[in-house]
């Protein structure tokens, strides 16, 4: 019976964010190491159909780094990277396109397989992620940055009640192909889907103020204290472009971001569900 009771009060709890959130695009971003992890895989698109189910419209955009960097040894093409950004051949493009379709395609089966209905797309197909060569004086070769976005396509899906799955491509004026940062493709489709919040599913609790002490995590923060943050130098390394993407989403009118570690059971649901939330909240405010 007390069990019972909990589970109901937690229910409750939930109520006002579902009546809330009702109706509401959240663009979330789910990738890295995460993703070979199969109970923790299907643990965040369990959550996310059940999202879907709660009157939310999810949109999922996926990585898939370590996956590539295993295809392109296996291919004897040399792994290089220039400030944090993959040098992208045009060799090694195929294999990142490739790699990228294939994670889409099981991505896309395992949501069904929960009872959910998800459709992949990529970037470069129907010009929703219109991408430009990243300026780098020639030294990234295909890896691009987003001129624009077409959003018709999603929206579409979106009113039929599917969960579109995008790989981080796009495709310039030429007709190439381009890689594009996940991250950043992921904050740049929030905002162009004038999404409710912007999640990014990482490997660490949230933005910290140190990494080895977990009671230096910021359960919440405002755009103006995220920057101070960046510039006196407290978040470095791998979580930099990922609170900068924060930083663009919500600059672009994107109402909430946050960063949330993938490994926690549920942990999309506890951070949208729940009073405190389990990562750090981004407000522009």
């Amino acid at each position: 019976m007390e069990e019972a009771i909990k589970k109901s009060e937690i229910l409750i709890e939930a109520l006002p964010y579902i009546k809330e959130f009702f109706n509401k695009v959240i663009v979330i971003k789910f990738g890295g190491s995460s993703l070979h992890d199969r109970a923790l895989r299907t643990s965040v698109l369990r959550d996310m159909v059940f999202m879907r189910y709660a009157g939310m419209r999810p949109v999922l955009v996926h990585g898939g780094g370590p996956d590539i960097s295993k295809r392109l040894e296996q291919e004897n093409i040399q792994t290089r990277f220039v400030d944090g950004l993959r040098v992208t051949c045009e060799r090694s493009m195929g294999v990142v396109d490739s790699v990228l379709m294939g994670i889409n395609r099981e991505l896309v089966h395992e949501i069904n397989g929960l009872g959910g209905e998800a459709f992949g797309l990529s970037g470069k197909e129907n010009n929703m992620i219109q991408a430009v060569q990243r300026e780098a004086d020639g030294r990234l070769g295909y890896v691009g940055s987003i001129a624009a976005i077409d959003t018709t396509v999603l929206e579409r899906l979106i009113d039929t009640s599917m969960i579109p799955v995008i790989c981080p491509v796009g495709r310039g004026r030429d007709g190439s192909i381009y890689n594009i940062n996940a991250d950043e493709a992921a904050s740049s489709l929030a905002v162009a889907m004038d999404a409710e919040k912007f999640v990014l599913m990482t490997n660490v609790r949230g933005v910290m103020n140190d990494r080895e002490r977990q009671d230096s995590l910021f359960h919440s923060l405002t755009l103006e204290s995220l920057n101070r943050l960046i510039e006196e130098g407290a978040i470095t390394g791998g979580m930099l472009p990922k609170v900068r993407a924060c930083v663009n989403a919500l600059e672009g009118g994107v109402r909430k971001a946050h960063v949330v570690e993938a490994a926690l059971p549920h942990a999309l649901l506890l951070e949208i569900f729940t009073d405190k939330g389990i990562g750090t909240e981004i407000i522009a405010g």
